[in-house]
């Protein structure tokens, strides 16, 4: 590597192939042991615009390198997750070696140093990479030809510390010739021209070296040279010392070692996995190479990035015994614009040392010299609040020697694809770790004093690092105040309790630095999702609420997220904290007019009900559809598994769309939504969801022109009190909805109304009540020519008939329904039907047979996702099972009936089902 890239074996060289097969070599090389991804090896031997099949080619050398490493067994080119790395001792690559003795030379005195530089010297067989090209190449070229010029002025150093002079003039004198304006090599050539008796010489030296400084640059000598020129005017004999004598030569500016770390912070809580991963970035840097550390911790305003950077910074100070150094970049600052890098620059340059006067104005020649001060030295850079990469790129070190570690409320992708950094975001704490900072803060007499105000703080807080302490600093600085009036005030109003005239003590204050950054159009989506219905938001609902295009949507959403105001989860979907749609809400009521608030819900609400009436379709293709005006577009839904998943997603979302149909006056909407999600409901078991939007939807009916719509209403909510068994309730609004299908001369509803009764009377148990309903709508749908109907109301009478003990009319309704369902193309019609007969012949003593139907029954159950039948299914089926013995079976079916059961809240049931299983228990099996 320094010099031609060769392998050597006994000092003969190995063919290697052509100049791009040993750049892959060499690529591999320079980060021995460690993987290096495909793309990166890519880049580096062909440059950002790689031809076609530069992977097969790549593919093709390193299988070639891969033999001929073998043959002699030098080396191993591994393939890794993501890439290939070459497997080899740090002893078997010169630039390794050299690294290595480089470092050993400044842990030693000046005698090992000299010993140590000058065997690292010796490893240079000419210029470093020679015979390769490309871009990569000859910047990798360039930073070893530094590496190499700082081993050489240190190796001066040391030697003249020791006393030599007129033995170094001729390598510091092509020096000078080559680094005319370099002060360090002057300087070093000044004294070995005085140590020669050549003080003239020197002083004149000085003299160009000045005129060229000021003409060149616009700037003196530095302090160091300066005062060197002083003592040889002088005659100083201390720098003809003998090399025992102490007085120091001052040939350059002393190593400044900056310690510019805050404090720790107190208290530190949590956070071990992230700690886990800064370490494990550390270890991989120390066991691979001297290589450069970029970690990017990314998470909203107050969510504990800094504090876990300085945390784990003095966890790790003595790791960079060359100094460390701090930037609070004000990237999002309340009461400031961000700090511009040349300003940084300035301020790590002074920290450095870097004399006023010295500091070029141009950022790029700040950055240069910056990059210079922190070559071959083990420095840990700490850069906080980072607006964005273009902040962050020109301060970064240019030597792999140095780590750096960035926070910032943006994810800096730029700087994890253009300069490899390791991405970590940090999110909230858990509940444990946020009632261990109250307790640091509070102390545990006063946590444990109220653990349910605790819990509720905890709980409204959700983690949030900021919040937990704005929380604890109130409590503290009141201590007359109980947490529990705390938590009452953070309750009512949790923005206005967590802001504070102290900006940075103040949630909203820090979250509105965040929002004064984003575009017009980002902070008008970044409103209009915290309104939303429902716990988070997917692609297609937010193009609606924002009223963009997908395409569109997505850049905002992404921007959003690289804002850490909003999180992607693992399925796609948007999320905001609690506390962060808090605030969101604000900018929402403050910044957006209400017709653009209006107009956006309507949109959004108007998206979900159109998918859920297509996923309800899908459900149950025989149900009387509903007419919708001209609107959105629904979600693309291809089949009944999809409807299903969609709407098991969406369900909080649909309620939550119908509380702000609800809320805006839009009663079409309402009843609309309670009728799409009926299926869902009463597939699901969500039997107390069911009864809320129905009563939504009654309320909404009054302001509605069509009759229909409060029989509906009216039906489904008596339908909803009857399952959750309140039989009162159930039978009068049955009853209302009655009347008014008869007074509005309505068949339809009479006969659904009729079932419907049918069914709350057999939860009240009344049987024979319950069957003069069903023959009613029996009745009332033959005239009506509704086949799907009439099965539905020969089902009905044929079970109730089951149940009075008249199986022979039990079994012919029962199994009319059954064809009619099968003619008819309508599955669930026909798992009740299946289950009816199931019953039949459970109770005649056709166990066999009842089995065959019960199990049909639940095969369809279950594949329409009906979990509600499916339970009752169970619990039916293991009545045979145990009449025939088959107790294990038997037990299977009632302990899966139980699961379902209590899963569904429906207590009663579970109940029977734990009965049933301790009396299949007993000894005589139940």
């Amino acid at each position: 590597m320094l010099g031609e890239v060769a392998v050597l074996v006994d000092g003969r060289g190995l063919d290697l192939g052509p100049a791009r097969q040993r750049c892959v070599l060499a690529a591999l090389a320079v980060d021995v042991g460690r993987v290096v991804s495909v793309d990166v090896l890519t880049e580096r031997v062909w440059g950002e615009r790689p031809p076609r099949r530069a992977r097969a080619t790549l593919v093709s050398y390193l299988s070639r390198l891969r033999q001929v490493l073998a043959a002699v067994g030098a080396a191993h080119v591994v393939r890794a997750a993501g890439g290939y790395s070459l497997e080899a001792g740090r002893s078997a690559v010169d630039l390794h070696v050299f690294h290595d003795l480089c470092a050993r030379a400044r842990a030693g005195d000046d005698r090992q140093r000299v010993a140590l530089l000058e065997e690292a010297l010796g490893l240079w067989r000419g210029e470093a990479l020679s015979g390769l090209d490309g871009d990569w190449s000859a910047t990798e070229r360039d930073r070893l030809h530094q590496l190499r010029l700082n081993a050489e002025h240190d190796l001066a150093d040391a030697l003249l510390r020791l006393g030599h002079g007129e033995d170094l003039l001729a390598g510091l004198s092509a020096s000078v010739a080559d680094h005319p304006l370099d002060e360090r090599v002057a300087g070093q050539y000044l004294l070995a021209l005085y140590r020669a008796g050549r003080a003239a010489d020197a002083l004149e030296h000085y003299r160009r070296v000045r005129e060229r400084l000021v003409e060149e640059l616009g700037t003196d000598p530095g302090r160091a040279l300066q005062e060197l020129h002083r003592r040889i005017l002088t005659a100083d004999p201390a720098l003809t010392a003998a090399p025992a004598d102490t007085t120091p030569v001052t040939v350059a500016s002393e190593s400044v070692v900056p310690r510019q770390l805050p404090a720790a912070p107190t208290p530190f809580v949590g956070r071990g996995g992230e700690l886990d991963r800064l370490d494990a970035a550390l270890r991989t840097a120390s066991d691979a190479s001297t290589t450069v550390v970029i970690s990017a911790i990314a998470g909203a305003g107050g969510i504990g990035k800094t504090s876990l950077a300085l945390h784990w910074a003095h966890r790790h100070a003595d790791r960079f015994p060359d100094g460390q150094l701090f930037v609070n970049l004000r990237g999002f600052s309340p009461d400031g614009e961000p700090m511009d890098p040349a300003v940084a620059l300035r301020g790590l340059l002074d920290a450095l040392g870097v004399e006023p006067g010295r500091i070029p104005a141009d950022l790029h020649a700040r950055a240069a010299l910056f990059r210079s001060l922190l070559a071959d030295r083990r420095m840990l850079l700490v850069l906080d609040n980072a607006a964005d990469t273009t902040q962050v790129a020109p301060l970064l070190p240019g030597d792999r020697s140095c780590t750096v570690v960035v926070t910032s409320r943006n994810r800096l992708s730029g700087l994890i694809t253009g300069h490899g950094a390791r991405n970590l975001s940090v999110d909230t704490l858990t509940d444990t770790e946020a009632r261990a900072l109250l307790t640091d803060r509070l102390g545990t007499a006063r946590v444990g004093a109220e653990p349910a105000a605790v819990e509720e703080l905890i709980r409204l807080c959700g983690g949030f690092p900021l919040a937990l302490s704005i929380m604890a600093g109130r409590a503290h600085t009141h201590p007359h105040l109980t947490l529990a009036a705390l938590a009452a005030e953070l309750r009512d109003s949790a923005i206005d309790t967590l802001d504070d005239t102290d900006p940075t003590a103040s949630l909203p204050a820090v979250l509105s630095s965040s929002h004064r950054a984003l575009t017009g159009e980002q902070a008008q989506a970044f409103g209009l999702l915290a309104i939303a219905p429902g716990p988070d938001i997917g692609l297609p609902a937010a193009a609606n609420l924002t009223g963009l295009t997908s395409a569109r949507t997505r850049t905002v959403l992404r921007a959003l997220e690289q804002a850490s105001l909003i999180i992607q989860d693992a399925d796609g979907r948007y999320r905001m904290h609690d506390l962060v749609r808090a605030y969101a809400t604000t900018t929402a009521h403050s910044d957006l007019s209400d017709d653009m608030r209006k107009a956006a819900l309507e949109r959004v609400v108007d998206f979900y009900l159109r998918t859920a009436q297509a996923a309800d379709h899908l459900l149950d293709p025989s149900r009387d559809p509903i007419r919708l005006d001209p609107g959105a577009h629904p979600q693309p839904l291809p089949d009944h598994p999809s409807a299903l998943a969609w709407l098991d997603i969406h369900h909080p979302h649909l309620l939550a769309a119908q509380h702000a149909a609800t809320a805006h006056h839009s009663h079409q909407a309402v009843w609309h939504l309670a009728w799409t999600l009926h299926t869902f409901h009463r597939r699901r078991g969500h039997r107390h969801d069911e009864l809320a939007v129905w009563q939504a939807a009654a309320d909404a009916a009054t302001h509605l022109p069509d009759p229909a719509t409060r029989i509906r209403a009216h039906r489904f909510l008596g339908h909803a009190h009857a399952e959750l068994k309140r039989h009162e309730q159930a039978i009068r609004h049955l009853h209302q909805a009655l009347a008014l299908a008869e007074h509005h001369h309505n068949p339809t509803q009479q006969a659904h109304t009729h079932r419907a009764l049918a069914q709350a009377w057999v939860r009240q148990g009344d049987d024979r009540q319950a069957m003069e309903h069903a023959r009613h709508a029996l009745h009332l749908d033959r005239t009506l020519d509704q086949p799907v109907r009439e099965a539905d109301a020969l089902n009905s009478v044929g079970w109730l008939a089951a149940r009075l003990g008249d199986y022979d009319t039990a079994r012919t309704h029962c199994q009319a329904a059954l064809t009619l369902y099968r003619q008819h193309h309508d599955p669930e019609g026909e798992t009740n039907a299946l289950d009816s007969l199931g019953f039949i012949a459970h109770h005649t003593g056709h166990h066999d047979q009842a089995l065959h139907h019960y199990q049909r029954a639940l095969t369809l159950r279950r594949a329409l996702g009906n979990t509600t039948a499916a339970a009752d299914t169970l619990d039916n089926l293991g009545h045979p099972h145990s009449a025939l013995g088959h107790h294990d079976q038997a037990r299977s079916a009632w302990q899966e009936a139980l699961e379902l059961y209590r899963r569904q809240g429906r207590d009663d049931d579970a109940e029977r089902a734990l009965r049933q299983l301790d009396a299949l228990d007993q000894p005589d099996g139940g």
